[in-house]
């Protein structure tokens, strides 16, 4: 599923266009949110691709939803 990762302050967002819905992000895996699981503040799990720490936001990719209902 495409998304979007954005950052505001010290608070990760995600925004799902073909849903049109934008969630914080309340939990993750790893500290950098990339290559583990993040978890929305609806419940919604991704699995987010690997990338560098660093990788500048906003960003789309593809992410693979886990778990959540629509």
């Amino acid at each position: 599923m495409k998304v979007t990762v954005a950052r505001r302050g010290e608070q990760y967002s995600l925004y799902i266009a073909k849903k049109d819905l934008e969630q914080d992000i309340v939990a993750s895996e790893r500290p950098a949110l990339w290559g583990g699981w993040v978890e929305l503040a609806n419940g919604w799990r991704f699995a987010m691709p690997e990338k560098d720490a660093d990788t500048r936001l906003p960003l789309t990719l593809e992410a693979k939803r886990l778990s959540g209902s629509d």
